[in-house]
């Protein structure tokens, strides 16, 4: 892959990341304002323990987000962005541009989501 094509995806990626990295900062603040609104009657109380679950389960997801976009910027430092890391062959461009993150081409995506059980989940 040219260097300009190289940037072009460094640069979605540093975008994701600071996009991300901002919607972490908001779910930590919404969990916060979450653990103690002075709530005491039990019903509300559940309510509240649900609320704070799928925040920090949104959290989590968003942190992985994270993690995978600094390893596709690692890739792109160390000169194996767009290589799969499975096959080894160039993952498509049109697939780079719809998941900047991918680690692996179709084939071998595919490969992995049917060994696993997982066709309707991808694991970048």
């Amino acid at each position: 892959m040219d260097a300009q094509k190289l940037e072009h995806f460094r640069s979605l990626l540093i975008n994701q990341l600071r996009q991300y990295t901002e919607q972490i900062r908001t779910d930590q603040a919404a969990a916060l304002e979450l653990y103690d609104d002075g709530v005491k009657d039990s019903v509300d109380l559940s309510v509240q323990d649900l609320n704070k679950e799928i925040a920090l389960r949104l959290g989590e997801r968003s942190s992985q987000v994270v993690a995978d976009i600094d390893q596709a910027l690692l890739r792109i430092k160390e000169g194996r962005y767009g290589i799969c890391a499975r096959c080894s062959q160039p993952i498509d461009e049109r697939r780079l541009e719809a998941l900047p993150t991918a680690r692996y081409d179709a084939a071998c995506q595919a490969a992995i989501e049917s060994a696993n059980g997982e066709e309707d989940f991808s694991t970048l």
